[in-house]
Order: structure tokens, then C-alpha cells, then sequence
């Protein structure tokens, strides 16, 4: 993991949620393909886009913040401004669908 994109635990997660930036979470699992497709397309975005905040939250660690948002499925991609839900798609994008998901 890039030094741009910050791993999310429930114990950053508010700070993460109430930042003045547009935030990008990555849900994720180590095991998941499809989500090491997307792991250096998200690292890429983040190195890119140093007015985003991204992160990737790993759900078998923090399953209370996947529940939080109803991730059924992985990876999940969600996109929060002033702390609310703005975007969110599941399963593997290429980089311009996930940029587009921040506009």
C-alpha cells in the first residue's frame, strides 16, 4: 500500500468520514481477485489526485464498517462528500469508471 492511500480501521474512520476532502474507500480482501485488479488502479488515483482522500478498508478486519455500508460484495468502491454518500459500485472498474464515480 502506497503512502497516498490510507488504511481505514474503525479507530480513523470518523476522522476519515469528516474530512474536508472527497473521500474514496476501497472495501476489499486480501484473498479477492477482482480487488487486486483494482488495488493499483486505487493506488494510481490516489498518487494522481492529491485532493482526494482515499482509503481501503479490508472487510474481513473491519466487517462492522462493510456492514455499515452494505457490502454484499467485493470489491465495493464508495465515495463520500461532507461525510454522506455521494457514489458507490461494486466489483472491478477501470481507472477512468472509478474517476468518473468522483466528479
Amino acid at each position: 500500500m502506497s503512502m497516498s492511500v490510507l488504511k481505514v480501521t474503525k479507530d480513523n474512520f470518523f476522522d476519515v468520514k469528516n474530512s474536508d476532502k472527497t473521500v474514496l474507500l476501497d472495501f476489499y480482501a486480501d484473498w479477492c481477485g477482482p480487488c487486486r485488479m483494482v488495488g493499483p488502479i486505487i493506488e494510481e488515483i490516489a498518487e494522481e489526485n492529491p485532493d482526494i482522500l482515499v482509503g481501503k478498508i479490508n472487510v474481513d478486519e473491519e466487517q462492522e464498517l462493510a456492514a455499515a455500508f452494505s457490502v454484499m460484495s467485493i470489491p465495493t468502491l464508495v465515495v463520500l462528500r461532507n461525510g454522506e454518500v455521494v457514489n458507490k459500485s461494486m466489483g472491478a472498474k477501470p481507472k477512468a469508471a472509478i474517476l468518473s464515480m468522483l466528479d
